[in-house]
Parts: structure tokens; C-alpha cells; sequence
């Protein structure tokens, strides 16, 4: 039987988001003794755990099928990789950053100058766009305090909340690119592993869908009904069953969770009455 070998990030966030994201399309792993790989007893899928920047490699060279990494790992690497699926979360971006008392008064700063970053080539080929000639001091780790140690006079690096380079008096100035976590996969992909891979994709998009989505029940006086369709759209058009009281039904139905609150207070003028909230674990459309 065919296996779906995974490459994932062996330790970090993003290695926390994936396994929550595999577990929650109901797929259980056992992990071995030294974590480097983790087996399904319930879905016919294996996680290879490696560090996030080998993981294009080992899906270009079809040592893992698909993998769950960084866009940015991947665009760095430049493998041979199809992107299979923007996956929402592990969210950041790729920013050009100064010291704070510097004035910036654009991109041509940067002529002639030393730029600290793990990530020469998106570097280099962003500049070389742009027309820009600099010294590049390719590190691996650690890129924020290149500036206080004379190592470089600014940085190419990752940012999230920017509060790294807030504490290391550093400013970002340009965002070169912006990245999320991903779904990768080889380009010969067996037909047998593309549909496991199709059928694992199914479940994370049932699994998304319901992200910030309610079912909603409550019950309704029959003579309002077109006035709370109208507020509670649902996916096609709201569910509604007749109650054992003459003149009431009970409306079942989605409601995006941004909505919700301002959605109640207009139901409550229609004279919607027993309101029950209840969360969606999974939703098929």
C-alpha cells in the first residue's frame, strides 16, 4: 500500500501548527522514540521531522512527497517543488531593516552598503530588480544583532510583530515579500499518492472552512421568517422544521463569527427566542 511521506518542521511554531492541523483532520500519530519520523495507524501518511530549510530539498529530490514549510524556505531554495496550497497561518514577512537613528530616504540607501540576512538569493534577486549593488553577509542565525556587532549595517530578516527588531534598535523600512505556511509537493507524484494527497487536502479544507464559523438554532414566530431569512442567509438558505407550538419554527443556520453579535441583536428585534450558539468542527460545502 502506498504511504504519503510529510516533511515537516521537526521543532518551532510552525512544527506546532502543522501536527494541530493533521490532528484536527482526525489523522493520529505515533511518534518514534527519537522523533524523527511519526507514523498514522489510521490514515496511510508518514512525517519525516527535518529542518525547515532541507524540507524543499527532500521533496524536490522525492525522499518526502509533500512537505509543510515556510514560503519563504521555499522561495530561497528555488527547488523543483509544486505549491500545492496556501495554508493561512505561520504568517510573516521578509523586510529590509536599519538602525532606528538612521534617516531612510528610500531604496538607494542601500548602495554600497553590508546586509547581514539568511536569505542571499531572495536578497539578491530583489535588488538586482531594483538596481541596487550591495556586500551580502549571509548568516545563519541571530541576523538582528549584525548591526550592534559591526558584522553588517543592516539587515534582511524575517518579521512578525517587528518587536525583535524594536529591542535591538533597528527599524523595518521596505517589505520585500510577504509569507505564510504552505503545502509543497514533488512534481511525480504517483496517481495512487495524489489521491491520498487530494483526499488529506479535503480534510484541511473542511477543517478551514468551519475557522470562524457558528451554528446557530434558535426559534421564530412563523410571521417573521422572510425577515430572518434575510438576516441569517446560511450557506444555501437557512434550515427551518416546524415546532409542536402553532405558529413557530426552529431556524437552524451559519453565522461568520465577525458578524455575530451585531447578527443576535437583530434577530432578538425579529423576535427570535431560544438562541443556541454551538461551534463547527468541520464544515463540507
Amino acid at each position: 500500500m502506498e504511504i504519503l511521506k510529510i516533511a515537516i518542521q521537526k521543532s518551532g511554531r510552525l512544527s506546532e501548527k502543522s501536527l494541530e492541523l493533521i490532528q484536527e483532520c482526525d489523522i493520529k500519530i505515533t511518534e518514534g522514540k527519537r522523533r524523527l519520523i511519526g507514523i498514522s495507524n489510521d490514515y496511510p501518511l508518514e512525517l519525516l521531522y527535518l529542518r525547515d530549510d532541507d524540507i524543499p530539498q527532500y521533496v524536490a529530490d522525492g525522499v518526502a512527497d509533500i512537505g509543510i514549510v515556510g514560503e519563504n524556505e521555499v522561495m530561497e531554495k528555488d527547488k523543483n517543488v509544486v505549491l500545492v496550497k496556501r495554508l493561512g497561518f505561520a504568517k510573516c514577512r521578509l523586510s529590509l531593516a536599519i538602525p532606528q537613528d538612521v534617516d531612510y530616504p528610500g531604496l538607494q540607501w542601500f548602495n554600497g552598503k553590508k546586509i547581514a540576512t539568511s536569505y542571499p538569493n531572495i536578497l539578491k534577486k530583489f535588488l538586482k530588480e531594483k538596481g541596487i549593488q550591495v556586500t551580502i553577509e549571509e548568516i545563519s542565525g541571530s541576523v538582528e544583532i549584525a548591526p550592534s556587532i559591526g558584522l553588517a549595517e543592516c539587515i534582511f530578516d524575517i518579521v512578525s510583530s517587528g518587536s525583535t527588531l524594536v529591542s535591538n534598535r533597528l527599524k523595518e523600512v521596505d517589505v520585500v515579500t510577504q509569507s505564510e505556511a504552505v503545502i509543497i509537493a514533488s512534481p511525480k507524484l504517483s496517481p495512487a499518492k495524489q489521491k491520498l494527497l487530494d483526499g488529506l487536502l479535503f480534510r484541511i479544507k473542511t477543517v478551514q472552512q468551519s475557522i470562524g464559523n457558528k451554528y446557530i438554532l434558535l426559534n421564530a414566530p412563523n410571521d417573521r421568517l422572510e425577515d430572518i431569512f434575510n438576516i441569517l442567509p446560511g450557506m444555501k438558505s437557512p434550515t427551518v422544521l416546524p415546532l409542536h407550538l402553532t405558529g413557530w419554527s426552529s431556524v437552524h443556520s451559519v453565522v461568520n463569527e465577525k458578524d455575530f453579535w451585531g447578527i443576535i441583536d437583530k434577530l432578538k428585534e425579529c423576535g427570535a427566542e431560544g438562541i443556541l450558539v454551538i461551534p463547527i468542527e468541520k464544515m463540507i460545502l
